[in-house]
């Protein structure tokens, strides 16, 4: 989030599935368990650096989209996995 209030969506092009034996998603998903399997889709497999995020591949992705940034700047910020309202209300619902 910048300075502004304005969210910069970094990348979005991985997702995943959810499904439930019986009865409701939210009879076996939590907002911290989907929290927890979107970071596991979101960081990558391949990653060697010892690094718990690929904060320079984060730094390049904002700088692609016009932000001055460096990965030791982003290293200093939280993470953060935002569930969209729909996703809450869903939850919810089940």
């Amino acid at each position: 989030m910048l300075g502004d209030g304005r969210r910069v969506i970094l990348h979005n092009d991985r997702g995943f599935t959810l499904g439930a034996p019986s009865g409701g998603v939210g009879d076996h998903e939590t907002a911290g368990s989907i929290t927890r399997d979107a970071l596991n889709v979101l960081l990558p497999d391949d990653d060697d650096s010892g690094e718990e995020h690929p904060w320079w591949w984060l730094a390049e992705l904002a700088r692609s989209r016009g932000l001055d940034v460096t990965a030791e700047d982003l290293r200093a910020l939280p993470y953060e996995v935002v569930l969209t309202d729909g996703v809450i209300r869903w939850l919810d619902a089940s």
